[in-house]
C-alpha cells in the first residue's frame, strides 16, 4: 500500500485551519504542525499509486490557504 509524508507550507495564521481540513481528508493517516521550512507535515495512504498521486494533487494541493506541497514517497522495508 503506497503511503508519503507531504510537508505544507500554507499562508501565515492559516495552520491551524488546514490541520483540521487535512484531518478530514480521506487517507490522511496523521498531521502535525512543525516548525521550520514547512509549516505541517502530514503522512497519508491509498491503495495504489494512481490513487495517492490523485489524492495529494486533486485533495490535498488544493485545500484552501495551501500554498505549496513536497511529497516523500515511502519506499518498502
Amino acid at each position: 500500500m503506497p503511503q508519503a509524508f507531504v510537508l505544507i507550507n500554507v499562508e501565515s495564521g492559516a495552520e491551524g485551519e488546514v490541520v483540521n481540513q487535512l484531518r478530514k481528508v480521506e487517507g490522511v493517516e496523521e498531521a502535525y504542525f512543525s516548525y521550520g521550512v514547512y509549516d505541517i507535515i502530514t503522512k497519508v495512504k491509498a491503495d495504489t499509486m494512481e490513487k495517492l498521486k490523485d489524492m495529494v494533487t486533486h485533495n490535498l494541493r488544493t485545500l484552501s490557504r495551501v500554498r505549496s506541497t513536497l511529497t516523500l514517497i515511502m519506499m518498502e522495508e
